[in-house]
């Protein structure tokens, strides 16, 4: 078993290696593995890549988003395809019921959030709960995409401003303050809900 996970870590490691170079597309491609199969430290990655080319950091923010969005397919299509047991062997019956109930109202949201939020969010778990509840693939695919835009543009911005070493200090924040950094998420959410509702709002007066 050991030699196994030695060999899966080297391969990890001379894959990511293979995939820096490419730019903004290897930024894609990680992101994809890191949704789809292994997870990597992506929030280091994007900020290495930033750091490297400031000038283009919203190609890297978006590329990386849409590489999260299409990999989150894999664990999303598996749960589809009949993973509610497996499911239920994660998770106790009282938290599989909340999530379910989640998903029914705003399932969005319920995908969105959990695509901002840093590690250790067990953000494959979700993936694979929004598949269980037959969430529409295309609410599931721009929900993951909106919420890795906001999580690695945050992340783009502090490194611009900090360099990327901010990253690992931030992470390391956001685990200790977990329930402080949901509230700030909420008024996040809650400020820009009323920002579109306004402008919405705006519009119809100006066609009136």
């Amino acid at each position: 078993m050991k030699k196994l996970t030695h060999l899966f870590n080297k391969y990890k490691i001379w894959l990511l290696a293979l995939l820096k170079p490419l730019g903004f597309w290897g930024a894609g491609a990680i992101a994809f593995i890191d949704a789809a199969a292994f997870p990597v430290p992506l929030d280091l990655i994007i900020a290495g890549y930033v750091w490297a080319d400031k000038p283009h950091f919203y190609l890297y923010v978006i590329v990386a988003a849409l590489g999260s969005a299409l990999g989150g397919l894999v664990p999303f299509f598996l749960g589809r395809a009949g993973g509610e047991l497996f499911l239920m062997k994660r998770i106790d019956r009282e938290r599989f019921e909340k999530m379910r109930d989640r998903f029914t109202k705003q399932e969005f949201l319920a995908m969105m959030i959990p695509s901002i939020l840093p590690p250790p969010t067990p953000w494959k778990l979700f993936v694979f709960a929004a598949g269980v509840f037959e969430m529409k693939v295309g609410n599931f695919l721009l929900s993951v995409f909106v919420g890795r835009v906001l999580r690695d543009m945050v992340t783009a911005v502090l490194t611009i401003r900090y360099g990327p070493q901010i990253v690992d200090i931030v992470g390391h924040l956001a685990t200790r303050h977990k329930a402080l950094l949901l509230v700030g998420l909420a008024v996040l959410i809650a400020a820009l809900g009323f920002y579109v509702w306004r402008q919405v709002k705006k519009r119809r007066t100006k066609s009136n």
